[in-house]
């Protein structure tokens, strides 16, 4: 990674692949860093479409937008043959 978080897709974006990806990689969930535990929310890895293959993308800590904010991580949707990468969001 670079270091620089980068939305995906790019916003009003429609991500499709031509087929499933690979079941989702383990992950040690580092500790929140400690002047962010009141706030900081895990954001699990997933699997990116290039548009040739799955590469994959690491999960990260967030912050919540407001206390009672409650985190949707992004996944992929089966839609007939092909998946359909669903974004993240805030409730």
């Amino acid at each position: 990674t670079t270091g620089f978080a980068q939305p995906y897709p790019p916003p009003g974006a429609v991500i499709v692949a031509p087929r499933e990806p690979p079941a989702p990689r383990y992950e040690v969930i580092p500790a929140p860093p400690r002047h962010r535990r009141e706030v900081a929310v895990w954001s699990p890895g997933h699997w990116r479409w290039t548009g040739h293959g799955w590469v994959w993308v690491n999960g990260r800590y967030i912050d919540r937008p407001r206390r009672e904010a409650i985190w949707v991580p992004g996944h992929w949707a089966a839609r007939g043959p092909q998946w359909v990468w669903i974004p993240p969001h805030w409730q």
